[in-house]
């Protein structure tokens, strides 16, 4: 059995580390706020974000399944209005998406 000492020493190395990398991304977080790259990835990104689950969703569709396709494309246009009339990506993708699982579920039963 490892002696109390090693013991204690092993639980101060861990809580020393676990500190460290909590307290880590708020020693970064001042100056990457000042960053001009970072604060065009944040207008960037939601759109950015957008594109890839559209095109994800569009890859698994196929156009023989009209009932899926239908609810796709119009998820879809519903999507970007929204986007452009809110510029609120959130209320986009959430929109979008109830509307997908709706129209999916009402025009395959």
């Amino acid at each position: 059995m490892p002696s109390p000492l090693y013991l204690a020493a092993a639980v101060a190395v861990s809580a020393a580390i676990t500190w460290g990398l909590r307290a880590l991304p708020f020693a970064v977080l001042t100056p990457l706020r000042r960053s001009a790259v970072l604060g065009r990835l944040a207008v960037q990104m939601p759109v950015g974000i957008m594109l890839i689950l559209a095109l994800y969703t569009l890859q698994q569709s196929r156009p023989a399944d009209w009932p899926a396709a239908a609810a796709t494309a119009l998820s879809l246009a519903v999507a970007i209005g929204l986007h452009l009339r809110t510029r609120n990506a959130v209320l986009s993708i959430l929109g979008a998406t109830v509307l997908h699982v709706v129209l999916s579920t009402c025009l395959a039963a």
